[in-house]
């Protein structure tokens, strides 16, 4: 174990070390732990590699940190923004080639560097489904022209998962724009020349958004001598201090303690404002393909969520879904799985029955003027005798009817033993609130079918229009109401050990409706806590609407509940960073951590709460 955590420790600090020596930033510092790699000020955000650290996952990770160094050394905001396109798709491609640019010129200059990039590359094909697209107007414009830019510059052809997707397109534009992607290789260490290609390339794929955001009085001949200048000196510099292909030792993290200035800080600020998708709701992620706008206030091509049809969506009683000899079994599975950990969940449960139920108690105001003699205060009446008596006054606390709702992921990603620890801290979690008289609902969300039910066959029959919105039918469960004593419920819960029940997840209308049921309950207090492994995935709603369609609905929903509803909103994250998308939330790297982490949560929740006023004391008859 130990030698597990010295081998993470050093990936971790060599993969820092490489990032500050090619960024030339000596300030910057390395995360592990992001579902998404990202750049938020100084600090670098990575996905968390397995304490395995098998050869591939290095190289991804690797590479992922290496496309925001890339981007941080050879990208210059100014010239950026000066000819950035007004329309989003112009724009879409404008991020896409420049992102390609920075990253070819690592990739040129250093070997390793560029086997990490591949491996990062064709790692985010697979996770954006480029291999599941057979029709051209499923294939986003702006990745296949990113790839054949990147096949331009370097040589090197578009991964496997996406080849297939780039040949739909690769003869159209290859006769519309095959020369100014030939250009683009001359002109890649120059960043202004090298824009004015990019925006030829929009023209000729005649988007009609080639328009810039700025006018072209500022982009002056200075700009273009500027950009020259850093190209040439990066480029010696380069020459002198060349990566390895592991990238990684003690010589590369001195380098970085040593290194030099780079870049003006105030450059590195700019360029958070200035990337698509920068501000304060959502950091710029250099280093990933391009994703639409977070906000929809400055990018009305967007398309408003919505269902393509409604009309298949079931919210169905967990024992609907199973016969009751199966789902008895399945019970009987369960309980035999809960013996493993009945002693520490236990401990957990009494832990939070204690404190919850300590809230529920009297307690007594001492040192008053009037009420019941306090008797153990006459000891110092009696040693000096002009003290006066006190009293003390028996006060009620206040503990407001409260109602938990558990919100379970069912998708695929979940199958094994992470969905099987949630059936068993919602059945512990579920047996400790009812003793408290705290009413619990446990409900779970998944859909239909795989990769689109009879949503997605009734779109395909009404002649495929764009942009359909969701294409999956959806499936809530609910395995317990908040009104159900457990008793009649606990077989229920069994129901997600079956086989087939977890597909995918669309999670911002699942909040949504499990936010609905508590709205409409009487109790003063409600609490809504979402347990999950990921960003939600629906392969046939994202094949044919853009990459962040599902997660940024769950962002506004998750936006709005904080913000303007009563609702008290958690959420625990099962070896995926749910922080960037709640207020409050955790993230566990191990399902056993799961018991603890809701109880936890709840406790704090309840100790936070009852910090208000206490109700005001009952009087009670003073002492004769």
């Amino acid at each position: 174990m130990a030698a597990a955590e010295d081998r993470f420790e050093r990936f971790r600090r060599t993969t820092g070390a490489t990032v500050r020596a090619i960024a030339r930033k000596a300030e910057l510092s390395v995360e592990f732990g992001a579902e998404e790699s990202g750049l938020k000020g100084t600090e670098i955000s990575l996905p968390l590699p397995s304490r395995e650290l098998a050869l591939e996952e290095r190289s991804h990770v690797r590479g992922e940190a290496d496309a925001i160094a890339l981007r941080i050394r050879h990208h210059n905001p100014v010239l950026y923004a000066r000819r950035r396109p007004g329309g989003p798709i112009g724009r879409a491609i404008y991020e896409a080639l420049e992102q390609t640019r920075c990253e070819a010129l690592g990739a040129k200059r250093m070997s390793g560097c560029a086997q990490n990039l591949a491996v990062a590359l064709e790692e985010r094909c697979k996770r954006a489904g480029f291999a599941r697209v057979h029709e051209r107007e499923d294939a986003p414009l702006a990745e296949v022209v990113r790839l054949l830019a990147r096949e331009a510059m370097t040589g090197e052809s578009p991964p496997a998962s996406a080849r297939a997707m780039v040949n739909l397109w690769r003869g159209e534009l290859e006769v519309r724009a095959g020369q100014d992607m030939t250009t683009l290789a001359a002109n890649m260490e120059n960043q202004a020349r090298y824009a004015d290609v990019a925006r030829r390339i929009i023209r000729d794929l005649e988007l009609g958004e080639e328009e810039s955001d700025g006018t072209d009085s500022e982009i002056d001949a200075q700009d273009a001598e500027d950009a020259e200048a850093d190209a040439d000196s990066e480029a010696s510099d380069s020459e002198s201090s060349g990566t390895s292909d592991d990238q990684s030792g003690d010589q590369q993290d001195a380098q970085s303690e040593d290194g030099t200035e780079g870049e003006s800080g105030a450059e590195e600020d700019a360029d958070a404002e200035l990337m698509p998708g920068g501000g304060d709701d959502e950091p710029a992620r250099p280093g990933r393909p391009y994703r639409p706008e977070q906000s929809m206030r400055n990018a009305p091509g967007e398309p408003p969520y919505k269902p393509y049809t409604e009309e298949f969506d079931e919210t169905v009683e967990a024992d609907q879904l199973c016969d009751a000899q199966e789902l008895a079994r399945l019970r009987v599975h369960l309980d035999q799985q809960l013996a493993s950990l009945q002693g520490v969940i236990s401990r957990l449960a009494n832990r939070l029955q204690r404190r919850l139920m300590a809230k529920q108690q009297r307690a007594w105001e001492f040192d008053l003027e009037e009420g019941m003699l306090d008797a153990a205060r006459l000891a110092r009446v009696i040693v000096q005798p002009t003290f006066a008596l006190t009293y003390k006054r028996e006060k009620e606390m206040r503990f407001r009817d409260t109602v938990v709702s558990l919100l379970i992921d069912n998708s695929g990603s979940m199958r094994g033993r992470p969905i099987t620890v949630a059936a068993m801290c919602a059945d512990i979690l579920a047996r400790t609130l009812e003793r408290c008289a705290v009413k619990v609902e446990i409900l779970g969300f998944t859909t239909r079918a795989w990769k689109g039910g009879q949503a997605r066959e009734r779109w395909l029959a009404d002649g495929k229009k764009s942009n359909p919105g969701r294409l999956n039918d959806l499936r809530h469960i609910i395995y317990k109401s908040a009104d159900a004593p457990w008793r009649r419920s606990r077989k229920n819960l069994a129901l997600m050990l079956r086989e087939g029940i977890l597909k995918e997840n669309i999670d911002g209308e699942a909040v949504l409706w499990a936010h609905g049921r508590l709205v409409g309950r009487s109790e003063q207090r409600k609490i809504l806590m979402v347990i999950s492994d990921g960003a939600p995935v629906d392969d046939s709603t994202l094949s044919v609407n853009p990459g962040n369609y599902l997660e940024r609905h769950l962002r506004e929903v998750i936006r709005w509940i904080e913000a303007r509803s009563d609702v008290n909103l958690i959420a625990i994250g099962i070896g995926h960073d749910v922080t960037r998308y709640y207020r409050r939330a955790i993230t566990i790297t191990d399902a056993e951590q799961l018991g603890g982490a809701v109880m936890d949560q709840l406790a704090a929740l309840f100790d936070e709460d009852e910090e208000d006023q206490p109700a005001p004391a009952r009087p009670r008859r003073a002492a004769r």
